[in-house]
């Protein structure tokens, strides 16, 4: 059974539940936002709303700013992960291509190579 993810990625929380679950303040969570570590939606009113997985990601934040690492370094770990997840659905749509192309479909519906 595929797992759904989707309601982990609805930015509805507000900052101050944030700051409530996380133990972080609600200047430091803007700060994490000055530094592009997360991104949460703004409202027309201007009102920060978050997600669960933005949750996740600011408690990934604290546990490595516990550790001493600084702002810059967490943000290039995350952009390598990213990089890397974006390589690895890469390479599974190529090898997808490569499968498609040595096994073509007849009209009929049987495969030949």
């Amino acid at each position: 059974m595929k797992e759904n993810h989707s309601y982990r990625e609805k930015k509805v929380i507000t900052i101050g539940t944030v700051s409530e679950i996380t133990g972080l303040s609600v200047r430091q969570i803007r700060y994490y936002e000055e530094r592009q570590l997360i991104f949460p939606h703004r409202s027309d009113k201007g009102t920060r709303k978050y997600s669960f997985t933005d949750i996740e990601r600011l408690m990934e934040i604290a546990d490595m700013r516990e550790e001493g690492v600084q702002t810059s370094e967490i943000l290039k770990d995350f952009k390598k992960k990213e990089s890397k997840g974006i390589d690895k659905d890469l390479r599974k749509k190529m090898l997808q291509g490569q499968l498609n192309a040595h096994f073509h479909y007849k009209p009929d519906g049987q495969t030949h190579q």
